[in-house]
């Protein structure tokens, strides 16, 4: 028997969000997409263990989106997320689903002037799309109120966790309304035993949606790999052979980026670092650099790369 595709137009959508998500390019839901949405509008809550690359913000975003009521005036959501490049990557990605039902989400991080943050927050925010630290900030000074918050998203929660974030979460979970009104959402690539013991603490019965790589919504990628006896030679050799193109290459430390980008340098490569020791002003103008082409190779950790998104790269190594 044939499986039956499901359409977003089979999920119980409003019309506003309907035309956002087709606006968006959107044609049909991606696995976890189809898995996620429906029971997230049933008010489940939902544990989605999913790599980075399988639709997962619109899976979230789009019942987040479809759930705000726009006569409230209170942050009715909250989404906690490792990076600031993936709080402001998600921001966008919500404020797109929610452009017709005029839904605003402000993504607030450290990093940008906090006071900045306060005044947009008074203008009548209604989705709050934030990283840990700078939320406990809004939380002390009383400029984020977290007791209507009726949806609750954690993205990345296992790097969130490796970044030494858990007592964080912990804190701000325990502001956020509990109850048997409070949904939770929580999406993780790998799921170490805290982030378990969180969920069995302030989740309620959830859903498991698992979403395998070979669901990943990446066909057109080609991916090779090379067997070599010195690795910066073989890279050298690749970056010579394939001449042009922007490309992305992770490192596992931040000692990895520095001495490789120090490496690439000395041979006559146009290479940039981005890692968590640099301050926000040098993060922002390496990603200028290399959006504007001054740049042909960023090296990155993986987690300060999380939320990059950049239309034209050709290779990630």
């Amino acid at each position: 028997m044939e499986e039956k595709i499901i359409k977003f137009e089979d999920m119980q959508l409003s019309k506003k969000v309907l035309n956002a998500v087709r606006d968006m390019g959107f044609e049909e839901p991606s696995p976890i997409q189809a898995q996620t949405i429906p029971l997230a509008l049933e008010g489940h809550d939902v544990i989605g263990q999913a790599q980075t690359g399988t639709g997962k913000t619109a899976a979230f975003g789009i019942p987040t989106i479809e759930q705000i009521d726009e006569k409230n005036k209170y942050i009715q959501a909250l989404v906690l997320t490792p990076t600031r490049e993936l709080a402001i990557q998600i921001a966008e990605e919500f404020n797109k689903i929610g452009k017709y039902k005029r839904v605003k989400t402000l993504p607030v991080y450290g990093g940008q002037m906090i006071d900045r943050q306060i005044r947009a927050l008074r203008f009548g925010v209604k989705v709050v799309v934030g990283t840990p630290g700078r939320l406990i900030d809004h939380i002390r000074r009383n400029t984020i109120k977290l007791d209507h918050v009726k949806m609750l998203i954690l993205d990345e929660a296992d790097e969130m966790l490796d970044m030494g974030f858990i007592e964080d979460i912990e804190e701000i979970m325990s502001n956020v309304a509990q109850g048997e009104n409070r949904q939770t959402l929580l999406f993780s690539a790998t799921m170490p035993a805290p982030i378990e013991k969180l969920a069995r603490s302030y989740m309620h019965n959830p859903q498991k949606v698992m979403i395998s790589r070979e669901q990943l919504t990446v066909p057109s990628v080609d991916q090779l790999y090379f067997e070599t006896r010195d690795k910066f030679e073989g890279l050298c050799r690749v970056l010579d052979i394939e001449d042009s193109g922007k490309y992305i290459i992770f490192c596992r430390t931040k000692k990895n980026v520095d001495d490789l980008q120090a490496s690439l340098q000395v041979r006559g490569y146009m290479a940039g670092s981005l890692h968590g020791d640099m301050s926000q002003a040098q993060r922002d103008r390496v990603m200028r650099r290399f959006r504007e082409g001054k740049l042909e190779i960023l090296i990155a950790t993986d987690v300060a790369a999380r939320g990059i998104d950049i239309d034209d790269i050709s290779h990630v190594i």
